[in-house]
């Protein structure tokens, strides 16, 4: 009965996890011959971890990504001038403490979604926030959000996000009013907050994409002032697969058809 009594307490308090181990302290003689101190500790330890494993899954289900992907499952076996000391040290995710950005390059069918979302659950998994945005969804959401009047409140949700994955950047060269919504996106996040984009055009060739000279500028100087650069280069990974789950390492990636190169660049 005391126990019965402890249990309603412990889920009044919302410490399920605290009850759980409870009963299985219960129903596992061996935890006798321990001490008051340490069951109690045992308990603590288990609702701890169960808070935190919470947390994750909310953190990991808003955040969209649009593959469950790992640093762990990162094929380093592939030739594609992938670092594995590069990707393993913003696996620790100081970059996003010290609010610096990751811009990932190469032709379609070499891993760019993985990667960026790899890191971006390595930052998750560290206590940060992150959301996944495809760079034509990001153009559509404003212009929804503007229409409804609520661009403001948009803004701001993604101005928060400690980690913005915007992959497909620049699929097509932008009209200047995306462009100007580009900036505003960038210049929300500049020493604030981390942006992880990737793109199928060099950074060499984002300048002239990009439109309006001034803005381009503007957009360039902000994104690439504390940036980590992975540029990717070989033969595409794409296999008729599924996409990797949590469970199932890097092996097939989404990239749409690669742009149309353009023939002016900018260093």
């Amino acid at each position: 009965m005391l126990t019965n009594a402890t249990l309603d307490g412990l889920h009044t308090l919302h410490l399920p996890g605290m009850a759980r181990g409870l009963l299985e302290q219960r129903e596992h003689p061996d935890y006798d011959s321990l001490g008051f101190e340490e069951r109690l500790g045992i308990l603590v330890d288990r609702e701890l971890t169960e808070r935190t494993n919470r947390r994750l899954e909310r953190m990991l289900k808003v955040a969209h990504l649009r593959v469950a992907a790992t640093v762990e499952g990162v094929d380093f076996r592939r030739p594609r001038g992938l670092e594995r000391a590069q990707l393993l040290s913003l696996a620790e995710a100081h970059w996003v403490r010290s609010h610096h950005s990751v811009v990932i390059v190469g032709a379609t069918g070499l891993g760019k979604t993985y990667l960026a979302c790899a890191l971006a659950n390595a930052a998750i998994r560290r206590g940060h926030s992150a959301l996944y945005l495809r760079g034509p969804r990001l153009h559509d959401e404003i212009a929804l959000a503007r229409a409804e009047g609520r661009l403001a409140r948009l803004m701001g949700t993604w101005a928060r996000v400690d980690v913005l994955v915007i992959d497909d950047f620049l699929l097509r060269p932008l009209a200047p009013d995306q462009a100007a919504d580009v900036l505003e996106v960038i210049e929300d996040r500049v020493g604030l907050r981390s942006t992880v984009v990737t793109s199928q055009l060099p950074v060499a060739m984002w300048h002239e994409a990009l439109g309006e000279p001034t803005v381009a500028d503007g957009i360039l100087d902000r994104l690439l002032e504390s940036v980590h650069r992975i540029e990717l280069h070989g033969e595409s990974m794409r296999r008729k697969t599924r996409p990797p789950t949590a469970d199932q390492p890097e092996s097939v990636t989404d990239d749409p058809p690669a742009p149309a190169a353009r023939t002016r660049t900018r260093p």
